[in-house]
């Protein structure tokens, strides 16, 4: 599952992006990728947690979507949600 949120521009200043990524790894565990920083700029921070629940994963997921979309940034790409199990 990935989700791309995005800001809008201020002036002169180039939008900020917040990038989701939760894919299962090889072993049947789960693992949350978050990037963040400055569209157009080098500089970009980043986290990774591993979780071996789907459940808690999809939980961690998200929450981080939803904190930052009460930070004002908002989803220009989501792809491979699926319906509840």
């Amino acid at each position: 599952m990935r989700v791309f949120m995005q800001t809008q521009a201020v002036g002169a200043d180039a939008p900020r992006y917040y990038q989701i990524v939760l894919q299962q790894d090889l072993l049947g565990g789960w693992t949350l990728f978050r990037e963040w920083g400055q569209q157009g700029t080098h500089r970009a921070s980043s986290k990774s947690e591993v979780y071996l629940e789907r459940d808690a994963a999809m939980a961690a997921f998200e929450r981080a979507r939803d904190a930052q979309l009460g930070r004002g940034f908002r989803i220009m790409f989501s792809q491979g949600f699926e319906g509840p199990r």
